[in-house]
């Protein structure tokens, strides 16, 4: 019995009702409590006897001198594979979550509440990183206004209605129809690009057409040299709720304040989802102990799966907690909110 294939019939179920009892109750689980609930009516020492067995492959672990068990990394890896996937949110929850997420006005907006929903039905830390790339983060069009000499303001408006100006101070002054034409060309030539792209894209053709266009390209390059069209802040946003909810036991303290310090470095959020949660995956995704990517992070669960709009992909969306938590209710959750955000982007503005 040495791996999970191994695993015949009667272990496997005494192995799911451990798990399931501890993370029902957070105590160390013992075969009189087993054998209370057991239908086999099997006896206390029938059923020590397999746990001897269990705690022998690796799956259970007991972490004082009591008789009582706890599930190890491994049980809930095992546990986590028999999941059917088939469990459906309760009605309630179904409503809060759309309630919550109905009338978002933006990709931002959406992810923000997210993270606040994923917290709230999960009883863990939910996250969203959302990314600036995107159609929705696109630019609709640009216009440039003449201020004063050498002072223009630029009113860029993206696809997903987000509004921002700036005041560019230029080294060259550039006339009322040098800005129109600039304008004009980059409405006309880049509707729909993302910002992080349109930048380069411009840079690319001012080599390969400026002798054919030069005032025109000459004013384009200065409006985007003093950050016209630079997009805003960096190119993922990190939205982060429901520390509150680690509330573990004093031994656990100082894990729990590593992870708060990792989740205060936004950076470090998006490498972590980043090396667990692939774009191209189509189900949600449960990893148990995220010690490859961070050593003190080896009791920890993350549980995600990608935010699509059809085959784009906006950014991702995760809950973090303790190894004892509801893993089929927050993979549940998950895949609801995954589903619902690409069934709400996609619907018809």
């Amino acid at each position: 019995m040495g791996s999970p294939s191994g695993i015949g019939k009667r272990e496997r179920e005494i192995l799911t009702a451990i798990i399931e009892t501890y993370i029902s109750t957070g105590e160390p689980v013992g075969s009189r409590t087993l054998a209370r609930n057991n239908r086999e009516s099997l006896s206390p020492a029938s059923i020590r006897n397999v746990m001897a067995d269990l705690a022998d492959a690796g799956f259970l672990e007991q972490p004082h001198t009591s008789a009582g068990r706890v599930p190890t990394a491994q049980a809930y890896r095992f546990y986590v594979k028999q999941l059917t996937g088939e469990a459906r949110l309760s009605p309630a929850d179904e409503s809060l979550i759309q309630g919550s997420l109905q009338g978002t006005q933006d990709l931002q907006e959406f992810m923000e509440r997210t993270s606040h929903v994923l917290s709230l039905v999960s009883h863990g830390v939910g996250v969203t990183v959302s990314s600036a790339a995107g159609q929705r983060n696109a630019l609709e069009h640009v216009y440039f206004q003449r201020l004063a000499e050498k002072k223009v303001l630029a009113v860029v408006v993206t696809r997903n209605g987000l509004v921002r100006d700036r005041v560019l101070r230029l080294n060259d002054d550039l006339t009322l129809s040098d800005l129109e034409a600039a304008a004009a060309y980059i409405n006309q030539n880049f509707r729909g690009w993302d910002m992080e792209s349109l930048h380069g894209e411009i840079t690319r053709r001012l080599q390969q057409e400026r002798s054919e266009y030069d005032r025109l390209m000459a004013s384009v390059e200065q409006l985007c040299a003093q950050g016209a069209l630079a997009a805003d802040g960096p190119a993922q946003t990190v939205y982060v709720e429901g520390a509150a909810n680690l509330v573990i036991t004093e031994q656990d303290k100082e894990r729990l304040r590593q992870l708060l310090a990792t989740l205060e470095e936004k950076q470090r959020v998006v490498d972590l989802l980043s090396a667990y949660l692939d774009a191209r995956q189509e189900a949600v995704r449960v990893v148990v102990g995220l010690e490859d990517t961070m050593p003190h992070l080896n009791n920890f669960v993350l549980i995600g799966a990608p935010a699509r709009v059809g085959d784009e992909v906006m950014g991702s969306l995760a809950v973090i907690g303790p190894t004892r938590m509801d893993y089929e209710h927050t993979i549940s959750a998950v895949s609801y909110i995954a589903r619902l955000f690409d069934r709400l982007w996609n619907e018809p503005t």
